[in-house]
């Protein structure tokens, strides 16, 4: 496309095909830029596929809570609980385990939560805007969020985290016994107290939705490459082109969005971002017996339930162990045991299994904005958790830093520049 005086009209280059980068060039194209959109593999196939699928606006409580410091020891030695590690892992994690554990405080989780809050709060409708028109949207089912706990003496042992959510003006209904079986009668009799909160919702095929809205990029006059970027080139301390290969594509700016593999990246232009994979398993269940009327967290096992298309997906599990290892057996196994003791009556006709990797900064906040020292160099990666919750904020806000436009938010919390 021609600028002003003829000149070609250089695009932006955003990297990573996942829910950022996708939702980054959806509002940069609607803000008039032109876009290339670069993935080492198609849109869609990297950790936005995996996902549990829930857009979890009230998942603003970081992992990081008081008192995980004393139970992270027992919960390594119990293979019954969600968290895994490579133990040949652990000499390269010690450093970023260490500083990650420091945050284990009331102050840093209440910190971590205001920053997370923007981000995700209005998840639903940021997804609705962001879908509207692109084809994308039949995947966006609104829906409760429902956490279930055994009574209400273990729901109260959550007060901190729950406390946090009403800060930020969350609110939810409380369901015990006979009440929680009317709503939901698919669950164990064990179960018996559950936190509904309204005004949440799902996706219910992660891997299509965001294949369609890259599909959405390309007819909109986007262009989809794939290969893996191995540089960015900067002239006079301004973003050029990226190479991919052996070739560099020209571009006016790029946005690194490409989650735990942003860090060799972000390296070369001066940041040491602390980012470890915090590899994340599902299994699904394909044409389940019983279908839950809502996504479910099951508090006491901390693994998700999400009805979606055909199946039902169940993630949550924490392992720490690199980029490079093979997925484990354990956690597979693990997920299946707990559903089977939470949903008794379910059978299913065949399981499929995935493991990925969460990008997960050691503060829990992602990096949202522009590097220093480097015009044109912009981060959107970090979300740990909640990634296809905030993906749309993010990728809104992107497109706005470059069109030269102030989002109507306090971006210090996400500043790259914290990590320089």
């Amino acid at each position: 496309m021609a600028g002003r005086g003829g000149r070609e009209r250089l695009p932006v280059a955003v990297v990573g095909a996942g829910i950022v980068g996708v939702s980054t060039a959806i509002w940069l194209q609607r803000a008039g830029h032109d876009v290339v959109l670069i993935d080492r593999a198609e849109p869609g196939e990297g950790t936005s596929y995996g996902n549990g699928g829930v857009l979890a606006s009230c998942s603003i409580v970081p992992v990081t809570v008081p008192g995980l410091m004393r139970k992270a020891p027992r919960m390594l030695f119990d293979p019954r609980q969600p968290l895994f590690l490579r133990w040949s892992y652990l000499p390269r994690l010690a450093p970023w385990l260490r500083a990650y554990l420091g945050h284990c405080t009331p102050g840093e989780a209440r910190r971590i939560a205001a920053a997370l809050a923007p981000i995700i709060s209005d998840s639903h409708a940021e997804h609705q805007a962001l879908s509207r028109g692109t084809g994308a949207e039949k995947w966006l089912v609104p829906s409760d969020y429902v956490f279930v706990y055994r009574d209400r003496a273990h729901f109260d042992g959550d007060a901190f985290g729950w406390s946090i959510r009403r800060d930020h003006g969350f609110r939810w209904d409380e369901l015990e016994g006979q009440a929680f079986r009317i709503y939901d009668p698919a669950f164990a009799d064990h179960l018996g107290f559950a936190a509904r909160l309204p005004d949440h919702g799902r996706i219910s095929d992660p891997g299509r939705y965001v294949k369609d809205l890259a599909a959405h990029v390309a007819a909109s006059g986007g262009r989809i490459v794939k290969g893996e970027v191995g540089d960015l080139v900067r002239e006079n301390g301004c973003i050029t082109g990226v190479r991919i290969g052996g070739e560099t594509l020209a571009s006016s700016a790029a946005v690194l969005a490409t989650g735990v593999w942003s860090k060799p990246l972000c390296r070369k232009l001066g940041l040491d971002v602390p980012l470890e994979s915090e590899r994340g398993y599902h299994v699904e269940l394909w044409e389940p017996s019983l279908m839950p009327r809502s996504p479910v967290m099951v508090a006491a096992d901390k693994f998700v339930i999400t009805p979606m298309e055909g199946r039902l997906r169940l993630a949550g599990i924490v392992e720490f162990g690199g980029l490079e290892a093979p997925a484990s057996r354990a956690p597979f196994a693990l997920l299946t045991r707990n559903i089977q003791a939470a949903m008794p009556g379910l059978t299913w006709k065949e399981t499929s299994e995935w493991m990925g990797h969460r990008p997960a900064p050691v503060d829990s906040i992602p990096l949202i904005g522009e590097v220093p020292g480097v015009k044109g160099a912009f981060l959107g990666f970090g979300h740990h958790h909640v990634g296809l919750t905030g993906g749309p904020k993010t990728g809104h806000i992107l497109a706005q830093l470059i069109s030269g436009t102030a989002p109507n938010l306090d971006l210090a919390p996400y500043a790259p520049s914290r990590f320089q």
